[in-house]
């Protein structure tokens, strides 16, 4: 069994984190682009528009 010093795995283990940080902001990064192309999708979709602008403009608040 083969076992490794201290400063062997301090480098190790900042080498890891790096990796992990790096990592963790690619994905940042990919969702951040995910959300712009999925708000420029909507931003396309027309609102419901109806043939009377007036229907729904009251409501009725007694049950």
């Amino acid at each position: 069994m083969e076992l490794q010093g201290a400063s062997t795995s301090g480098m190790s283990d900042a080498s890891v984190e790096l990796r992990s940080a790096k990592l963790a902001k690619n994905q940042q990064e990919e969702e951040g682009k995910q959300a712009l192309q999925l708000l420029d999708s909507a931003a396309g979709v027309p609102k419901p528009s109806s043939a009377d602008p007036a229907l729904g403009s009251t409501i009725d608040t007694f049950a």
